[in-house]
């Protein structure tokens, strides 16, 4: 006969994917509304493309710096009160960012606050998915970024038709409410994963891990070079994704066509998250890792030769792919590495690092533009990161894991 924890295990746990699914739909879509407003913003403002773009740079540095302590919080207090918090405060700064009547109010409101708001979603709900799942682990954690994935097609599509149905400030509440009305009902859903209430066993494997310090696990050399990594592959795509929209206008592509592309990245992410996921599972998230970010890194040179429209949509289907293919798999590691107790604080680590390398992107792509009228420095540029983050995941394969966190112990 099946035990209630047993079966709360077996079933519960696809309610949990499905909740972080749509929670991180709408705060990614929320967040990555800016591309879309972009050029609407600064016709009404005037304010620069490098100055609206630092607000998206300052949102991924609040989205690093919130998601370690986030991660951390939640490894105290449980996912689903740090989800629900993270809920409110992104939809608060999304209403308030529209108020904004300066340059630095909208930084500070979009950038700040959004982005502390989304940090309270993307690692919490990943920790709490790897500790929901003992097997398809790879699948149920590529099904929540697949969420994630969805809001190219869902959020952004959404965004660009209120904001020529409406003027960006009005398209943006719009946005905050619908975030708040979505996100605070399913941040209700979220529980902490049963095992951590399990009783301890006593194989040698959990001995060692229940003597591991979180500050032993943050110095310990599979940890630096997963955040090395996670910040070099992040660092590779943000740019592009942030900018796809702006180059394929400045191309002379209409706007809903240039979002259109936008959403091809996120319609083939789909099938990148759920094709690496399986064959994570298959194979191991580290060694499909390496070579989903050489992939990523070649293909990215694609977008400096796209001009038509069909150009721009194969380059984004395989950049889509390998890119959004990439992402779930740190978490993976992560669990596959270190103790589930600290998941919060490692993956928050990660997501930490992963945020900072997306901030980059985005300002230096407008300095790019701005400078030289061209984006083709930016995907250069990309391509070197890309071949830095291949390298990183490549050691990692190399380094014992069992030896080198002892040794830091």
């Amino acid at each position: 006969m099946t035990s209630w924890p047993d079966a709360l295990r077996t079933h519960y746990r696809w309610i949990i994917v499905a909740a972080g699914g749509a929670l991180g739909c709408v705060a990614i879509g929320g967040l990555f509304a800016l591309p879309v407003f972009l050029r609407p913003i600064a016709q009404d403002t005037g304010w620069s493309s490098t100055g609206i773009s630092t607000a998206m740079t300052l949102a991924f540095v609040a989205l690093a710096l919130g998601s370690i302590a986030w991660g951390a919080l939640s490894d105290r207090v449980g996912p689903r009160l740090v989800v629900l918090a993270g809920a409110v405060l992104l939809a608060l700064g999304l209403a308030l960012a529209s108020l904004a009547t300066s340059l630095f109010a909208f930084q500070l409101l979009f950038g700040v606050v959004v982005g502390i708001g989304a940090a309270a979603i993307f690692a919490p709900m990943m920790a709490c998915v790897t500790g929901w799942f003992d097997t398809h682990r790879s699948l149920a954690v590529s099904l929540v970024s697949a969420g994630m994935g969805v809001a190219p097609m869902t959020m952004s599509p959404l965004a660009a038709w209120l904001v020529q149905t409406h003027d960006w400030r009005g398209a943006l509440q719009l946005i905050a409410a619908l975030a708040a009305v979505t996100m605070i009902p399913l941040a209700l859903l979220v529980r902490r994963p049963p095992a951590l209430q399990a009783t301890p066993t006593t194989a040698p494997e959990a001995a060692r891990e229940s003597s591991l310090s979180v500050a032993q696990a943050l110095r310990s050399p599979p940890f630096l070079i997963l955040v090395l990594t996670s910040f070099l592959s992040c660092a590779t795509h943000s740019g592009p994704i942030f900018h796809t929209v702006s180059y394929a206008v400045t191309c002379g592509i209409p706007l809903m066509a240039a979002v259109s592309i936008y959403s091809m990245e996120g319609l083939a992410g789909l099938g990148g998250r759920l094709v690496f996921g399986l064959l994570g599972d298959r194979f191991g998230a580290a060694r499909v890792l390496v070579l989903a970010l050489l992939a990523q890194a070649i293909v990215v040179l694609g977008y400096v030769f796209a001009r038509q429209l069909g150009s721009f949509y194969t380059v984004a289907a395989l950049f889509g792919f390998t890119y959004a293919g990439v992402m779930p798999l740190f978490a993976v590691i992560a669990r596959d590495n270190f103790p589930l107790r600290m998941m919060g604080t490692v993956i928050g680590s990660t997501t930490m690092a992963s945020s900072l390398g997306m901030a980059l992107g985005p300002v230096l792509g407008g300095l790019i533009y701005d400078t030289y009228s061209s984006y083709a420095w930016l995907f250069i540029g990309a391509f070197a990161l890309g071949i830095g983050a291949f390298l990183a995941a490549f050691a990692f394969t190399r380094l014992p894991r069992q030896r080198a966190i002892a040794a830091a112990a």
